[in-house]
């Protein structure tokens, strides 16, 4: 079952869309979208087709910029401004709730989970990089998190391989899932020995499996 909502924010108006778990839930999986797109991207719409069998509700959240019809997202700070002030609206009681969201999203979860409490976080195509410019890293975002944090990346994302990602993983800080050949939106090639829906089942399995963790 699918709901949305609108909730308001400081920075204008959010839209929160709920698939509800089968049966008992015990996880509020809640994922918002990157700069380039919205929550249609495959990942997030194949976690959202999955998770609820497994007792996950998840919340597919758009930032009020994307609900207003623009098409450049505004600065960083204005992106984590909304998402503290529509938190309250993802709280469902007696359930925790896992941050996330793919590449810009997957970067406000990992700034914003302590502060508001989050179970964990769930990185999607996290944008380590600026394409061309591994200098220019975000590794602090995600070592910074400070709550158990996944990341799936894909073998040829442009935004940061999986072998470019920093030391931490041996110290549990953070576990990494490689989508082989994925770019940064998971799309494989035709040439590679892994269709496109063999790719997002890797995802959906190793998110299954993490959010299956967290529930116990």
């Amino acid at each position: 079952m699918t709901e949305a909502e609108i909730v308001p924010t400081g920075v204008g108006d959010a839209r929160i869309t709920w698939y509800a778990a089968e049966g008992d839930a015990r996880l509020v999986l809640a994922l918002g979208h990157g700069a380039g797109g919205g929550v249609e991207a495959r990942d997030l719409q194949a976690l959202a087709a999955s998770l609820p069998a497994a007792g996950v509700t998840v919340a597919l959240v758009e930032q009020p910029w994307r609900v207003a019809g623009k098409k450049l997202a505004p600065a960083p700070k204005t992106l984590d401004a909304a998402w503290r002030d529509l938190w309250h609206a993802l709280r469902v009681p007696g359930l925790p709730i896992a941050a996330g969201g793919r590449s810009a999203g997957a970067r406000v979860a990992c700034r914003t989970a302590r502060e508001l409490g989050a179970r964990a976080v769930l990185a999607l195509s996290f944008p380590l990089h600026p394409p061309g410019r591994p200098e220019n890293s975000r590794a602090d975002e995600l070592l910074g998190a400070g709550v158990p944090t996944l990341v799936v990346q894909g073998g040829n994302d442009p935004f940061g391989k999986p072998a470019e990602f920093p030391q931490g993983r041996e110290e549990g800080r953070y576990e990494l899932v490689e989508v082989p050949y994925g770019d940064h939106g998971f799309a494989v090639p035709k040439r590679a020995p892994l269709t496109q829906e063999e790719a997002l089942t890797v995802i959906t399995g190793a998110v299954g499996t993490w959010a299956g963790a967290l529930r116990e």
